[in-house]
């Protein structure tokens, strides 16, 4: 029976690297054997109304797999390096971080028909108002559920995976308790794991533990937004014309909780980017076990809405 002590004594470099040299320090390598495959399809429907209204409807499913994503620590949600960096070409196959299945929007351009003649003042201050609201629906990032340890002891905790277990709760996640032996040579030693929960989908690897999750297997949640735009012109000459106007993000307030609203990579509910605030709280939100695994209210923004005011002279 092998032990954790006895495997963490291995020698678990590979012997021509051992030979070459390469055991005395940690390298970092950037090695260019990273895929993708991306298949779309997109439809959009443009109608022009009467009476100044434009709506345009659009849809796109697509599917994106790779094997990597980020070569640097942009994200906690995909690793930015493999499980297993002597096997990584069919091992880390998943869907991709930027994957996005399902994306659909309804934009709408109402331009207000009424006083468009009579007085300067009628045309100017009760007529010239144009509207535009946004409809955005978007499928939600793809994560991988992390042991957050190195599990397989080859120096490197970063792409270490949780184990899967198919007749788990779906969404659900445990730690994992060390068994030690009761008798025998190795008695005291730990030799097994067992799940806190043995119903969780999810359930975190131990130290020298064999682990069978795949990268990129929990969604994170997705877009379901409505913006507004409000402007307001007024038209001095034919030529000279002044546009306010009044944005608003999210004008419902309804919670947008998903990845990506780091303010210094810009950011939010507008945006597809696959990149992600690097915390120990989106870690934790990866680890089955921690409280706040798989809860996006604990560790994602919820994007608020916001309100910007334009101002546009145009000649």
């Amino acid at each position: 029976m092998a032990t954790l002590g006895a495997l963490q004594a291995a020698n678990v470099i590979p012997a021509n690297l051992n030979a070459a040299g390469f055991n005395n320090d940690i390298m970092t390598s950037f090695i260019p054997g990273g895929w993708s495959k991306y298949n779309g399809l997109d439809a959009a429907l443009t109608r022009r109304l009467s009476n100044g209204l434009t709506v345009r409807a659009a849809y796109t499913w697509s599917h994106t797999i790779d094997n990597s994503t980020a070569d640097f620590h942009s994200t906690n949600l995909t690793p930015r390096r493999p499980q297993d960096f002597f096997s990584f070409n069919d091992a880390d196959k998943a869907n991709s971080a930027l994957d996005r299945a399902q994306r659909f929007t309804v934009a709408m351009v109402y331009d207000l028909p009424y006083f468009r003649t009579g007085s300067w003042l009628m045309r100017n201050v009760v007529g010239n108002w144009n509207f535009s609201p946004v409809y955005t629906y978007e499928s939600g990032e793809w994560a991988t559920v992390q042991a957050a340890r190195d599990a397989n002891l080859n120096f490197d905790s970063a792409g270490d995976r949780a184990i899967f277990n198919p007749s788990g709760v779906p969404g659900t996640g445990s730690d994992s308790t060390p068994l030690t032996a009761t008798a025998g040579p190795n008695a005291g030693q730990t030799v097994a794991y067992v799940a806190t929960n043995p119903n969780a989908q999810y359930i975190r690897t131990g130290i020298g533990a064999f682990t069978n999750g795949s990268r990129n297997t929990l969604q994170t949640p997705g877009t379901n937004n409505i913006d507004l735009a409000v402007y307001k012109n007024l038209n001095f000459t034919e030529r000279f014309q002044f546009r306010l106007g009044a944005q608003f993000a999210n004008i419902i307030n309804h919670p947008q909780l998903i990845p990506g609203t780091n303010p210094g990579f810009g950011l939010g509910v507008n945006d597809v980017s696959s990149f992600s605030t690097v915390t120990s709280s989106y870690t934790n939100y990866l680890t089955p076990g921690k409280s706040e695994f798989n809860q996006p209210q604990s560790v994602f923004a919820s994007n608020a809405r916001t309100i910007a005011i334009v101002a546009k002279f145009i000649f």
